[in-house]
């Protein structure tokens, strides 16, 4: 008899923590289908989901810290409501399922709209634009996008330049080595393959581009050029049922530019002013 008391118990044990994780995972599911912002004032705290590679947008320094624009302008923004911001570092190519899961609240770090993504998630106003640009070593001899015909491309898995890529074939994926590009997790990693030579061209965000290889000192002995995609704008990405958190993010933006501190912002980072007209209020 007590073999068996002993046997039910056991089972109990361990039934209850699962029941107990699934019904808090169902509770999870069930409050990413409403709006949340009421939570986050609460709670005094929100969830982004960011690339810590992605110079100078939003990266980890060699002391743990994160740094960059969009740490710096998310920051300013939900000071002014009172809520922390909790930094999430992701892999970027699962960022819409990491989303729609509730392990983060917002995607913001260089995130590019297109209509793919608009299917995922639902976009704050464009605060930035950016545009993909063609990566070569000087020493390669490649100072086109036609040179890269037969040539090597790589570019980040999940990144906006890699769905260019496949949009408009023509413009690269017809000429290029095998069709395809090599995809990497991160630019850092596709930039290292670049100077070794293991790949002969990067597709790349413009600001990524110019950042790194400027403060690493090597810009002269790389092409950027436009990769003859269209220019892109920089959103942050919601769940599609936090309207409110969009709205108050929409006008953050204006009301830090009206005080100046978006411009000081993008100053430190860019050394100009990179606000859209939305941003300035010029709609």
């Amino acid at each position: 008899m007590k073999k068996i008391v002993k046997t039910v118990l056991l089972s109990c044990l361990v039934i209850f923590p699962l029941f107990a994780l699934s019904a808090c995972s169902s509770r999870s599911h069930f409050a990413t289908q409403k709006d949340q912002w009421q939570i986050y004032t609460k709670e005094k705290k929100i969830k982004i989901g960011f690339d810590a590679t992605f110079v100078p947008m939003g990266y980890e320094e060699k002391d743990g810290s994160y740094v960059g624009f969009d740490i710096d302008l998310a920051t300013a923004v939900f000071k002014l409501y009172g809520i922390n911001v909790e930094w999430q570092a992701i892999d970027w190519d699962m960022k819409e399922t990491e989303l729609k899961n509730g392990t983060i609240d917002l995607i913001w770090n260089g995130y590019s709209v297109t209509d793919e993504r608009k299917q995922s998630a639902d976009f704050t106003e464009p605060y930035m634009v950016n545009e993909q640009v063609l990566v070569t070593k000087k020493s390669s001899g490649i100072d086109s996008v036609a040179g890269m015909s037969g040539k090597t491309l790589g570019a980040q898995a999940g990144a906006s330049g890699y769905d260019a890529f496949n949009a408009s074939p023509k413009i690269l994926r017809d000429i290029v080595a095998n069709q395809k590009a090599v995809q990497y997790s991160t630019f850092t990693q596709a930039l290292i393959d670049l100077d070794s030579g293991r790949i002969d061209g990067l597709l790349i965000d413009r600001v990524y581009a110019n950042y790194y290889l400027e403060k690493s000192g090597v810009l002269d002995q790389y092409n950027v050029m436009p990769a003859g995609y269209e220019g892109e704008s920089f959103a942050v990405g919601a769940r599609k049922a936090d309207k409110t958190l969009i709205k108050k993010i929409n006008q953050g933006f204006r009301t830090l530019y009206k005080k100046g501190e978006f411009q000081k912002i993008s100053k430190k980072w860019f050394g100009e002013d990179v606000a859209t007209d939305q941003v300035k209020g010029k709609k």
